[in-house]
C-alpha cells in the first residue's frame, strides 16, 4: 500500500514537471510564431520594402547571409550558437507578443 502511494506521488510529480515543460515549450513556440508573423508583416512596410528588395538582389549580402545561416542547425542537439540565437529570438518574440497583446 505504501509503495502504491509512493508510485502515485512520483507519477503526479513527474507528470506536473512534464506539463510545465510542455507549457513552456508551447509559449516559446508561440513567441517564435509571433516574431515570424510580425517580421513577415513588417518586411513589406513602405519604409523598408525598397531596401529589402535591394538586399534580395545583392549577391554579396546573400552569400554572407547564407554563410551565417550555415552556422545554424535545426537538429535536436544544438550547439551554443544555436541556443543563443534561439534565446534571442524567443525573447524578442515574447517582447513583441506582450506589446501587441
Amino acid at each position: 500500500m505504501k509503495l502504491t502511494g509512493i508510485l502515485i506521488a512520483a507519477a503526479v510529480f513527474f507528470g506536473a514537471n512534464s506539463a510545465v515543460a510542455q507549457y513552456s515549450s508551447q509559449k516559446d513556440a508561440q513567441y517564435l510564431a509571433t516574431l515570424k508573423a510580425v517580421v513577415n508583416f513588417k518586411i513589406d512596410d513602405e519604409e523598408h520594402i525598397k531596401n529589402v528588395e535591394a538586399l534580395r538582389q545583392n549577391q554579396s549580402f546573400n552569400r554572407k547571409l547564407q554563410r551565417m545561416l550555415n552556422k545554424l542547425s535545426n537538429a535536436r542537439t544544438k550547439n551554443t550558437t544555436n541556443r543563443q540565437v534561439l534565446k534571442i529570438l524567443e525573447k524578442a518574440g515574447e517582447d513583441i507578443y506582450k506589446l501587441l497583446d
